[in-house]
């Protein structure tokens, strides 16, 4: 069983990609980092993906679910983020009004740095494919109010990056993900 986290590699041809989305691949490293750091392992596979060519049609995800599509049963729950790594106020959430309740009383771990909030839908062009077919998908929700001020543009370099920020990102992830992945259960679908 696998709770797959994920941000994708591909940067537009202008930048370097850091925010978009170096950003949401850093946090999703750094959330099985940390996880191993500290010496935890939960009772499913975490899984780490890079995604590739999101921008030319999200042909890495396309393939990527082709590949494990036969085994979707055992996903738990497949999550993006894909919107840089601002201050993050919380997920968005796509599945079951069980498994989204689930999620609420997760995020309320979250709270002592204010990132409790669960939106009504999940967003990401490569986990699209699995919530299609059922499986709980997340995205990360953070303060996009500078995030068009860099996307797709020669502006989006590390200088971006505010290395807090991205650590309560990177908390998110981290606690969302071994604790979904440690449940005695899967998210009901």
């Amino acid at each position: 069983q696998v709770v797959l986290v994920s941000g994708h590699l591909d940067s537009w041809d202008v930048g370097q990609g850091a925010m978009d989305d170096g950003g949401g691949a850093f946090i999703s490293w750094e959330a099985l980092s940390l996880i191993k750091d500290l010496g935890l392992r939960p009772k499913r596979t975490l899984r780490l993906v890079l995604w590739t060519g999101e921008e030319q049609g999200g042909v890495g995800a396309k393939q990527y679910y082709q590949l494990h599509k036969e085994n979707i049963s055992n996903f738990d729950i497949v999550m993006e983020s894909d919107e840089g790594t601002f201050k993050p106020s919380g997920l968005g959430f796509a599945g079951s009004a069980e498994a989204r309740d689930i999620v609420k009383e997760i995020m309320t771990l979250l709270q002592p740095i204010n990132a409790t909030d669960v939106y009504d839908t999940a967003d990401g062009t490569d986990i699209a494919y699995w919530m299609r077919d059922g499986v709980p998908g997340a995205s990360l929700h953070d303060d996009i109010n500078k995030y068009f001020w860099f996307h797709h543009s020669q502006g989006d370099t590390m200088t971006v990056q505010d290395p807090n920020q991205m650590n309560l990102c990177a908390a998110v992830w981290t606690v969302v993900s071994y604790v979904i992945a440690d449940m005695e259960d899967m998210l009901p679908r």
